[in-house]
């Protein structure tokens, strides 16, 4: 994380949700291009929650050489694996559910580990081993914004949201523990992605997209790439 002002990210409308989820997928679909043609294997890092599932659907029947791309968590529900809340399932139902996403490899954190604090440690080991580096460097990052500001599971008001020495570490949002992707793990991606949809994220929207905005109240502003993060809207996020 520089001390220099971080770039402003870059605000995209893509019309309907509709249509933000191709252009999501799209533009996955040409990173992941990208990255292949200049390394052997491509690590992505994906958010959970309802908003993306569109474009994962959509971005599995797209003809990609899945076999070299690791599929990552930006953040876990500490949830069973087969619960419908869990992210790792979200992604088997979607974009590996039939196609040519199905071949990817997903790399999921271990809700079977007895503590948080195990999984949290696994999944880290996960990372070091996939990525390299300090810290680890993914080939691009999807993110979601909640409507508090939140993104992976950096919840404002919580440690999480200042933990710069861990990649991997314990996030608490909505009652439940989850594992999350540090700051510093996000921001150093070669790219970066958020997916706004809906009129409920105005408000976030425009305190992420301004550079006085305090990270304490909007987390996903401590996600800071040295190249602007795209930010991938529909209408009824960016209208007002």
């Amino acid at each position: 994380m520089s001390d220099s002002l971080p770039p402003i990210p870059s605000l995209l409308d893509c019309g309907s949700a509709d249509d933000l989820a191709r252009r999501c997928a799209e533009t996955l679909a040409t990173a992941i291009d990208l990255a292949l043609a200049e390394r052997d294997r491509c690590q992505i890092a994906l958010a959970g929650g309802s908003t993306p599932a569109v474009t994962y659907r959509l971005l599995g029947q797209l003809h990609l050489p899945w076999e070299r791309v690791d599929l990552i968590l930006g953040d876990e529900r500490w949830v069973p694996a087969d619960d419908a809340a869990s992210n790792a399932r979200l992604l088997r139902e979607t974009l590996m559910a039939e196609g040519p996403g199905s071949a990817a490899c997903l790399h999921p954190v271990p809700t079977d580990l007895p503590t948080p604090e195990q999984g949290a440690q696994a999944y880290a080991q996960t990372l070091a081993t996939l990525c390299g580096g300090s810290p680890p460097v993914l080939d691009v990052v999807l993110l979601g914004l909640g409507e508090d500001g939140h993104t992976a599971s950096l919840f404002p008001g919580t440690d999480a949201v200042l933990e710069r020495e861990r990649t991997v570490t314990i996030g608490d949002g909505k009652g439940l523990p989850r594992i999350t992707l540090t700051a510093p793990v996000l921001s150093a991606a070669r790219q970066v992605v958020f997916l706004v949809s809906g009129k409920g994220k105005r408000q976030a929207l425009g305190r992420l997209l301004d550079p006085e905005e305090p990270i304490a109240r909007t987390p996903a502003r401590a996600v800071q790439p040295r190249t602007p993060p795209l930010v991938l809207a529909d209408n009824a996020a960016v209208s007002g």
